[in-house]
């Protein structure tokens, strides 16, 4: 009798094949987050250039499920402009993944949860970079 996985073909293939891991260096934007129960760590890098994600890469520490999801989520984003990659949900992410046990949905909220920790954290690098700009035209 034949096994059968409860994995999609699409998410074994992204765990196996994982699409741009790594890391960014200078990121414009960098999310990480966890899950304390399962013990997955996502780390999501993002460049960004005139409002559109032009690369994404993440290192991902947990199971299959969460490097699946983090690798298409990286596959989403890339050439995304910014308000259009906000409203990737992790619904979003486990159709693209062409479903996710009910046990490891908690992955593609990883993945959800880890890109709007990336774009806060852009959000922030432009606020600071915004601000540092106007004190130093105002002294200068």
């Amino acid at each position: 009798m034949e096994k059968t996985l409860p994995y999609s073909e699409k998410v074994m293939d992204h765990f196996m094949n994982p699409r741009n891991m790594g890391e960014i260096e200078n990121a414009d934007g960098v999310g990480t987050v966890g899950n304390p129960v399962c013990g997955d760590v996502m780390r999501l890098y993002l460049k960004i250039k005139d409002s559109v994600i032009v690369d994404a890469k993440f290192k991902t520490f947990g199971c299959g499920a969460a490097i699946a999801s983090s690798s298409i989520l990286t596959e989403m984003l890339k050439g995304k402009p910014i308000e259009e990659a906000k409203k990737i949900s992790n619904e979003a992410v486990v159709e693209a993944l062409d479903g996710l046990p009910a046990v490891k949905r908690h992955c593609s909220v990883l993945a959800e949860e880890a890109l709007e920790a990336a774009l806060k954290d852009y959000y922030q690098k432009q606020q600071e970079k915004a601000s540092s700009g106007t004190a130093s035209q105002s002294t200068g």
